[in-house]
């Protein structure tokens, strides 16, 4: 199959939108796509739960605060200036996306998670989502030795503990990396309801070279800006920005209204322009600016080993940058404390897993449906909403069953944790006899069907107890696929862990700018 131009663009898009963090992937032309896909850094240690079942492909993009290219290399004095951090140590994620392209490649939508979203990790306990990746790998690095000697060990001006993994061997220190990035796809697994099918990460040196790469890209601002500490200075009004302004730009997090949703906004303004700028006829044709692409992506982006780039451009050749759309995880609070005194953004997980569903393109539940109705089954599974109960002590297996049985088309209910609370897995429903319920019971196994007259028509509420063997037994926490849910408890949203739960967003915070990757730049903050 030929690629069109726009095949070409997103298939170099494939490498270089996540490589902008974006969906803004550059296609520069067959030849070229292959040869970016033959220099891209990989990850081989990274496992996925997902491969589009759930009507969508999902691709974790992430923005480190790493101070090393893609090779693990350390930058060099030129390139630390372009930053303007200088070269101190972290292992923050600060930008976390999730892609979500319907399984037909008709559209994509860029969901941007919060920073400082506060979540519940199995084996961190609550955390910020942004600091899972560098807890996880200075584990490794402890348990491999790194990090007894003082020296080995720093603390940034954020007060943050950070080992130096240059002390570490090859293989440690690549173990140690891939299980910081395994804990964050599970952990945004968890929170968003989804599973992940692809991984990519960029260096703040890639957001550097990208904008440069292009020339620059088109943003406007409400008011003037002159903040020192991410040394965004900016007039107010459309102005071209590139280089360590570009930088600055995505990173300014101080003296915004809105804190880090302002700074989001910010993120998805430069995305949409830098893939409308990728996207353009200017680009496409210029070889100077194709291959400066090329190096920008080789230097900067590692996705997983299992992601064929070469077909996912195929998949996508049809979009278009308005099919392009931004669009921020709901939030309940800002301003709330955590359970150390931080200062989080809470969520109330449900509600983030049904906003994130709604992506999905073509109802991977219609389809489900679609498809039992052809089985002959009795009841569509789109008109039944399941319960599910954990009564045991495995995290995340209501989780894993809901996810089961949303698979095959049913509409996902509540969420509930309730250890002990139960000794025999069943099926409850209004009427023991019910359709539903025999249906939902046969999905998982045969579970015996009790009555309970409070639950409404078409509900039905599925209790896992120690004894349960049907589909998913094996994963929560310990199994072979643990973490499906990493990132939050299954009946708990992250008020539950908070000291203080914040203030209610005022609407003009709670309403979240949308836009698409055209090129109309919207003023924000």
């Amino acid at each position: 199959m030929a690629l069109s131009r726009s095949a070409k663009t997103i298939g170099r898009g494939a490498a270089a939108v996540a490589a902008v963090v974006s969906l803004t992937v550059t296609g520069v032309g067959w030849s070229m796509v292959r040869s970016l896909e033959s220099s891209i850094a990989e990850d081989s240690s990274l496992s996925f739960h997902g491969d589009g079942e759930d009507g969508a492909v999902d691709i974790l993009l992430v923005g480190s605060d790493t101070r090393t290219d893609a090779q693990g290399n350390p930058l060099s004095e030129e390139d630390l200036q372009l930053l303007r951090t200088g070269d101190e140590a972290t292992d923050n994620t600060d930008t976390i996306l999730l892609v979500r392209i319907p399984n037909d490649g008709s559209s994509a939508t860029v969901l941007s998670i919060p920073r400082d979203t506060y979540i519940n990790n199995p084996d961190l306990g609550p955390t910020k989502i942004n600091g899972v990746y560098g807890q996880s790998k200075n584990q490794v690095l402890v348990d491999g030795g790194i990090g007894d000697d003082p020296e080995e060990m720093t603390v940034n001006d954020a007060g943050e503990e950070i080992i130096d993994d240059s002390k570490a061997d090859d293989d440690l220190r690549h173990e140690a990396i891939s299980a910081g990035r395994q804990t964050l796809v599970d952990s945004v697994e968890g929170l968003t309801g989804v599973q992940v099918d692809h991984y990519a990460e960029i260096g703040l040196l890639g957001f550097v070279l990208l904008t440069d790469a292009v020339g620059g890209v088109e943003v406007c601002l409400n008011e003037p800006v002159d903040e020192p500490l991410s040394g965004a200075k900016f007039p107010a009004g459309p102005q071209t920005i590139s280089g360590s302004d570009a930088l600055s730009f995505v990173r300014q997090r101080h003296d915004l209204p809105a804190g880090d949703l302002d700074r989001i906004v910010r993120q998805q303004v430069y995305m949409s322009q830098l893939a409308s700028r990728i996207l353009s006829t200017g680009t496409l044709t210029d070889p100077g600016k194709l291959q400066a692409l090329n190096s920008a992506v080789s230097r900067s982006l590692v996705i997983d080993q299992n992601w064929d780039v070469i077909d996912f451009a195929v998949q996508l050749q049809n979009i278009s940058g308005d099919d392009v759309s931004f669009e921020t995880i709901p939030v309940t609070a800002i301003d709330a404390t955590g359970a150390y005194g931080e200062s989080v953004v809470t969520v109330d997980t449900d509600e983030v897993h049904r906003f994130v569903a709604g992506f999905g393109g073509v109802d991977a539940a219609a389809a489900a449906s679609e498809e039992a109705k052809a089985a002959g089954l009795e009841v569509d599974p789109g008109q039944v909403t399941v319960d599910v109960v954990n009564a045991t002590w495995m995290d995340g297996l209501a989780d894993d069953v809901q996810q089961a049985l949303t698979g095959e088309g049913y509409a996902p209910g509540e969420l509930l944790s309730e250890p002990e609370s139960a000794t025999t897995s069943q099926v409850f429903a209004e009427s023991a006899t019910s359709a539903e319920a025999e249906q939902v019971s046969k999905a998982l196994g045969g579970l015996p069907i009790q009555s309970d007259f409070s639950l409404p028509p078409g509900t039905v509420r599925v209790v896992i107890a120690d004894d349960y063997t049907g589909p998913r037994a094996s994963m929560g926490d310990g199994g072979e696929q643990a973490g499906a849910e990493g990132g939050a408890a299954e009946s708990e949203n992250n008020q539950d862990w908070v000291q203080a739960s914040g203030s209610e967003l005022p609407p003009e915070i709670a309403e979240r700018p949308k836009f698409d990757a055209t090129q109309n730049v919207p003023c924000v903050n």
